[in-house]
C-alpha cells in the first residue's frame, strides 16, 4: 500500500465503528470515517466465525491486495475498516475486488 497505513490499535477501530458510517453488501461491511490527514488508514477484520486461520488470512490478503491495486481511486484522509462476512469464505479475488469497489461507491469515496 503505497499511500496508506494500517489501522492497528483497538481504540482506532472502535472510533471508526462508533463515529463512522457503514454500508454492507453480500460479502463485506465497510466503515468510513474522516481522519483529517493526508493519507488513508485501512483496517481489516475477519472473525473466527468465517473460518480457520488459513481462510481468515487468505481473505485478509485478498482484501488488502484489492485495496492496494485501487488505492489511487479512493479519496484521501479516510479511516476505512473492512469486515469480512461469513459468506465471503469461498469468494475469489475478482468477487472481493468487486465487493470492495461497490462499497467504496456507496460511500462516495471513489474517484472514477
Amino acid at each position: 500500500m503505497k499511500f496508506s497505513e494500517s489501522l492497528k490499535k483497538n481504540s482506532d477501530f472502535q472510533k471508526v465503528y462508533r463515529q463512522g458510517k457503514s454500508y454492507a453488501n453480500r460479502y463485506l461491511v465497510m466503515y468510513v470515517l474522516e481522519n483529517h490527514t493526508e493519507g488513508n488508514r485501512l483496517g481489516i477484520s475477519v472473525s473466527k466465525k468465517v473460518g480457520n486461520s488459513v481462510i481468515r488470512h487468505h481473505l485478509t490478503r485478498l482484501i488488502r491486495e484489492s485495496y492496494r491495486l485501487h488505492e489511487d481511486m479512493f479519496n484521501n484522509g479516510l479511516d476505512i475498516v473492512v469486515i469480512a462476512r461469513s459468506t465471503a469464505r469461498d469468494i475469489s479475488y475478482h468477487e472481493t475486488e468487486s465487493a470492495l469497489l461497490h462499497l467504496g461507491g456507496l460511500h462516495k469515496v471513489i474517484n472514477r
